[in-house]
């Protein structure tokens, strides 16, 4: 395929991205909004250039993911802002990887900021916007038959997988990656895949060798906790990436 496709009906719209059917049944059109939110949409603003530049960097990393023989549901970039991905049935579960304590985790635990987690942790959080994505038990995820124990399973193996997939390009990058949030499906063939985005929107992203703990911080955050220059976190970032020797 090639150039940006006319957008079909429009299927859904969340808080970063909208999606619309295309003439194929079996790929979807995603546009990345330059909207933003945080504490479950009770805070909004915009970021400038944010769906271009999380576009790119997602778009990047599934195509990193594939090498690593991680399933995505990437297929391609028709235009700076789109992304054509196959369709899938979104699993209900946000699935969490923490390597280093921050935002929930500290205030829930009272670990201190930064603090080592190890093993890596995996959490599981109920993908409802109304609920305000509560995070789940093992048995709370059995009682609401949100997913069955070998696709828990999945989750978290290729949860833990993509992790060490990222921390070692983040780190290449000069790129702390503190946590992050993944998002999966099943295609047509009942398959889990990985899906969503991977970007500054999902994932905290620390300068390694920066003492300062705000000009440190490369992700959401900035909006979060109105440290400033949002834009200029989310491009070093994509400069970042796009730049790194081994990618």
């Amino acid at each position: 395929m090639s150039g940006a496709p006319e957008s079909g009906k429009k299927l859904y719209e969340g808080k970063a991205k909208i999606l619309y059917a295309t003439d194929n049944p079996d790929v979807l059109l995603t546009h990345f909004k330059d909207d933003a939110t945080a504490f479950n949409a009770q805070k909004k603003g915009s970021i400038r250039g944010k769906g271009e530049i999380n576009n790119a960097i997602s778009a990047h990393l599934f195509k990193l993911m594939e090498t690593k023989g991680i399933p995505t549901h990437f297929v391609e970039l028709p235009s700076p802002t789109q992304m054509l991905v196959k369709a899938v049935t979104i699993v209900p579960l946000e699935v969490v990887v923490r390597n280093l304590a921050a935002g929930s985790l500290c205030k829930q635990t009272g670990l201190e900021l930064g603090s080592l987690v190890e093993p890596p942790l995996v959490e599981f959080y109920y993908k409802n916007d109304a609920m305000g994505d509560p995070l789940l038990t093992i048995d709370r995820i059995r009682l609401m038959k949100v997913a069955s124990d070998e696709d828990v399973a999945t989750l978290r193996s290729m949860a833990l997988q993509i992790n060490d997939v990222l921390k070692e390009f983040f780190n290449q990058c000069g790129i702390t990656l503190v946590d992050f949030k993944l998002e999966f499906g099943r295609d047509r063939a009942g398959k889990i895949i990985l899906a969503d985005e991977i970007s500054p929107d999902t994932c905290r992203l620390w300068i390694q060798g920066e003492p300062d703990p705000k000009k440190r911080v490369l992700d959401k955050d900035r909006f979060r906790q109105d440290m400033g220059n949002v834009e200029e976190g989310y491009q070093q970032v994509l400069d970042r990436v796009l730049n790194n020797p081994s990618a």
